[in-house]
This record gives C-alpha cells, sequence and structure tokens, in this order.
C-alpha cells in the first residue's frame, strides 16, 4: 500500500513539475485606478466612478484614460463618453471583495440609460467586460462600437491553457434585450451566457494599412449556468491550428469578423481573420473575459461573471 501511495504521489509531482503557470500582468486583481467622472449637468452633473484594472491611483478629473501605459494589458467595457459636449461615463466592471480575502473583478451586464433633463433619452445594453487590447477615449458614439477597440496585445508565447477563478450568475431566460440606442429596447429570442475565450493569432499588415491575420491557437469556453461558489484554477484549454473539424467545435469559435486593431498609420481598422496554422509563430494575444455572448448591446440585463487570478499555462 505505501508503494502505491508514493507511485500516486511521484505521478501527481511530475505532472505538477511538467507545467509552468505564469499570472497575466494586473491578473491577481489587487491594484485598481480609480477615475472621478463627473457628467454634464444636462444629465445630472452627478459623479460616477470608473475602474481600470491598473496601478493604483486615483485621477478626479475629466478626460480620456490612455489603456496599455505601464505595459499594462487589460482594457475594459468601462469608459468615458464625450458626444457634442456632453460628458458621460458608462461601468459595467468594477473590484469587489472576496469571500476569505483579496479582491476580483465583477462583470454585470446593465442597462445603461442617458437622461436628459429627466428624461430617459438612449438606452443601451452593455455586457461588463475584461479583455486585453485598447479602449480609445473618448467615445463619441454608439452607432459603431468597435471603432473605439484595439483588440490584443503582443504576444509571442504558446501556452497549453488560460486559467483563471470563476464564478457566475446566468438567467435561464430564453430572450435577450435589443437595446442600441436608436430605438426604444424591444425582447428577441436567444440565451446570454457568460464566456471566455482566447485566441492567438499571427498578424500582418499590407501596403495599405490593412490588417490580416491567421488564427494559430484557440480557446473558447461557455458558461450557461449559475455557479454560485467559486471555481478556482478553471482551465480552458487552448487548441492549436484547425478547430473546425473537431466534434466539440461551435460556429462562435470561428472568425467573427467584429474584432479591430490599430494599424501602422494610427488608424483602427478591421482584423481580417483567413485562416488556420498552428505552425505560425503568434504576434498577438486577445483574451475575453465577459458576462454576455452576444455582439454590442444585445443580451441579458442581471447576468454577472466574477474572475479573479487570470493566467496561463505552459509545458514546462
Amino acid at each position: 500500500m505505501k508503494k502505491i501511495y508514493l507511485i500516486l504521489f511521484l505521478c501527481i509531482s511530475a505532472s505538477i513539475f511538467a507545467e509552468r503557470v505564469e499570472t497575466i500582468k494586473f491578473g491577481n486583481m489587487e491594484q485598481w485606478t480609480v477615475r472621478q467622472i463627473k457628467e454634464s449637468k444636462l444629465l445630472g452633473g452627478q459623479t460616477k466612478t470608473l475602474y481600470c484594472l491598473a496601478p493604483k491611483d486615483t485621477i478626479t478629473q475629466n478626460g480620456p484614460y490612455t489603456y496599455g501605459r505601464n505595459g499594462n494589458p487589460w482594457s475594459t467595457s468601462n469608459a468615458y463618453a464625450k458626444v457634442a459636449g456632453i460628458e458621460k461615463a458608462a461601468g459595467t466592471m468594477r473590484p469587489e471583495k472576496r469571500e476569505g480575502g483579496g479582491t476580483c473583478c465583477r462583470l454585470n451586464t446593465e442597462m445603461l440609460e442617458v437622461s436628459v433633463l429627466g428624461v430617459i433619452d438612449i438606452q443601451v445594453l452593455v455586457a461588463g467586460t475584461l479583455f486585453t487590447g485598447q479602449t480609445i477615449e473618448p467615445i463619441t458614439g454608439a452607432g459603431d462600437p468597435y471603432k473605439n477597440i484595439n483588440f490584443g496585445i503582443p504576444f509571442t508565447g504558446r501556452p497549453k491553457a488560460l486559467m483563471f477563478d470563476y464564478k457566475c450568475k446566468v438567467s435561464p431566460e430564453q430572450w435577450v434585450w435589443y437595446a442600441k440606442g436608436t430605438a426604444k429596447p424591444k425582447k428577441q429570442n436567444g440565451h446570454d451566457v457568460a464566456e471566455a475565450y482566447i485566441y492567438l493569432q499571427h498578424r500582418w499588415e499590407d501596403a495599405n494599412g490593412n490588417i490580416h491575420s491567421t488564427r494559430v491557437g484557440t480557446g473558447y469556453h461557455r458558461f450557461t449556468k449559475d455557479q454560485p461558489t467559486w471555481v478556482n484554477g478553471f482551465r480552458v484549454p487552448i487548441h492549436y491550428g484547425n478547430i473546425t473539424q473537431e466534434s466539440w467545435y461551435k460556429d462562435y469559435m470561428g472568425f467573427k469578423g467584429l474584432m479591430r486593431a490599430k494599424n501602422s498609420k494610427g488608424k483602427i481598422v478591421p482584423i481580417k481573420e483567413e485562416g488556420w496554422d498552428a505552425n505560425k509563430q503568434p504576434t498577438h494575444m486577445i483574451i475575453m473575459l465577459t458576462s454576455g455572448c452576444y455582439e454590442a448591446f444585445v443580451g441579458h440585463e442581471g447576468n454577472v461573471l466574477w474572475v479573479d487570478n487570470v493566467k496561463l499555462v505552459y509545458e514546462n
């Protein structure tokens, strides 16, 4: 019996030392920049708080925040907007104390309103999102929500999994809000869920400034029901190359055509994903942790995803 225990111990030890785990910068959710945004008097003139997963700091003046400084890889669904001179703060991501100590990140799906002189003028549905990349502030309109986002960060590694702690609240309702601000919100059929994914891309730019990409690696998971207690060390395996023939493949794991990136001329342009290749060297990594799975301004109000300790796992 002792020999069996020894063999089991040696096997477990070998599997542990066969891999290397790296926390992504600021991925332990313990450092936050606090932004105090005073909204325009037409909107009530209240001071709203926005949070950035970034070095500890407090900013008490209105203005764009520069994501990506200090080597910070993270941006969020929180944003400072300035439309026709009217200033607004929109926040669906914030820190929250975790049971047992420490801080985690809470991502909410919320209906955000713009009310002028007490009358609701615009309503948009926003999923709480934490992602690698940059939001280019100020936001100047809701017509094209992706035009202000530079998705992904430079990255050349080949990890085998994305790992993090999580819990979630996911509505079982089979409808979602369609609320894009251009008309009164309406319900449509669907089931909104939380999700986490990681894309490893090999990108290049042509002479006209277009950004092309080959998908090197993909990890994807959807959280379809409530998980009220923390799951620690949850892993999303990264699969290299073409995954479209795998039994578990779903269309949403493929090429969405929505993501943008900043080219060498400083312009935000679409990322044109054009194929799969496991042998390419990654140049960029996109990580997305979000309380909703639909396109911008569509989803189910009240869904929540909590995340903590975001890491990458490598073969040692």
